[in-house]
């Protein structure tokens, strides 16, 4: 059992707004004053600031609602987020089942006039031109919609995935109207894929993990600078920076102090830093509840910039917690192993588990493995990747915890 000083120390972790992202201390939080105003008050609501998308020529809300939750028991927040300017909406074919897309063209049905102001993004876990239509077509059927604003393949992890037959197929699904633009969203070794997505000249938009962990490092920056000029659009998502383990530290007690002070709690400060940023063009948040989406609102509504001294906080609590988070390089860990595994994949099921409470979306990642990977997991030696690995990750134990959590 803890004992009296470390439950009061959660208590307190739990106040400032560490236990879950974006959670927002309603009882007293000056950003909500400047926040959306009552609908009986009769006075207009205010709606979160827009930027430009790449070289599309069309602006985003700098806040996205990430559909990998039960989106049609939520209809209300859905009819909420577009009175609040919350009108980039994510999803995906496989998120919740293909429920996410029912979700929201059952809201479309019911509110047809809403489409057109909706930047709609859905994504594609198939690669091959023939996946690519039949998935697309079954998005827009359950979509309620007859094109895409945004289509990604889902989760790309080389290049070499994107082929001269891809780009054909993008070209041909614009000229057919089913979709406007087109990229790939990806968890794992960003930065090249960003190079890389800048050199292939037809990429209009990207989906990248970017957050106060991996916004700082040259790698990432030089990545970001070539997709700017490339005219790309970047959306962050994993925006918390939550990791594959939970490390309390001084440091993490301070920053969420400072934070209060300021009138936010954390999870609102690691959103704003990332707005720091003028090239990030929006975040995509999982908001399944309105306090979640109330507290990311007010965030984006607020103009306060964070100070160079709440900057260096984070980011030396982003050294101080290190071990416990995977920056996704897998390309210098998977291949020192001498069997193919998937640590990445491993390392976000961890993550969602660890930091968001999904245990069934990490269940199904694992899922997905084949048999012989499941079987080989605890017997692989990964202390060569461990050697390798720039966080210093303890990564065999982590993997043979994530074996035993999801089998």
């Amino acid at each position: 059992m803890a004992d009296k000083s470390e439950m009061s120390r959660r208590g307190f972790l739990k106040l400032a707004g560490l236990a879950g992202p974006g959670s927002l201390l309603l009882s007293a939080n000056p950003l909500l004053a400047a926040g959306p105003e009552d609908e009986k008050s009769g006075a207009s609501a205010r709606k979160i600031p827009v930027r430009p998308f790449g070289k599309t020529g069309v602006s985003v809300p700098i806040l996205s609602l990430g559909g990998m939750f039960d989106i049609p028991s939520n209809q209300l927040l859905l009819k909420q987020a577009v009175k609040w300017g919350v009108t980039y909406w994510d999803t995906a074919d496989c998120y919740e089942g293909g429920n996410s897309e029912l979700g929201f063209g059952q809201y479309f049905k019911k509110y047809p006039e809403s489409r057109q102001g909706v930047f709609l993004v859905s994504k594609s876990d198939r690669r091959d031109p023939k996946g690519l239509s039949e998935l697309l077509d079954r998005s827009l059927q359950r979509l309620n919609t007859n094109y895409i604003d945004l289509y990604f393949v889902h989760g790309l992890k080389e290049m070499g995935e994107l082929t001269k037959e891809t780009r054909a197929w993008a070209e041909k699904a614009k000229s057919n109207g089913k979709i406007k633009y087109f990229g790939f969203s990806t968890h794992g070794n960003m930065e090249e894929l960003m190079h890389g997505a800048a050199k292939l000249g037809w990429i209009d938009g990207l989906m990248v993990s970017y957050n106060f962990r991996l916004m700082g490092t040259d790698k990432m920056r030089s990545a970001v600078d070539a997709c700017t000029k490339a005219g790309i659009g970047l959306t962050a998502m994993k925006t918390q920076g939550g990791g594959q383990v939970s490390i309390e530290s001084q440091a993490e007690l301070d920053m969420a102090g400072k934070f209060l002070k300021r009138g936010f709690t954390d999870g609102q400060a690691k959103i704003k830093a990332v707005w720091e940023n003028p090239a990030i063009a929006s975040i995509c948040s999982q908001m399944p509840n309105l306090t979640i989406l109330m507290s990311n609102v007010a965030a984006a509504l607020d103009q306060t910039s964070l100070s160079a001294s709440e900057l260096d906080l984070m980011e030396r609590f982003a050294c101080q917690t290190s071990t416990g988070y995977c920056a996704g390089c897998t390309n210098i860990c998977e291949p020192a192993l001498a069997a193919e595994i998937p640590v990445g994949d491993i390392m976000r099921a961890l993550m969602y588990h660890n930091s968001y409470g999904e245990t069934e979306w990490s269940r199904m990642i694992f899922a997905g493995f084949s048999p012989h990977v499941r079987d080989t997991l605890s017997a692989v030696d990964y202390s060569p990747a461990e050697s390798l690995c720039p966080q210093k990750i303890r990564i065999g134990e982590l993997v043979r915890k994530a074996a035993t959590l999801f089998a």
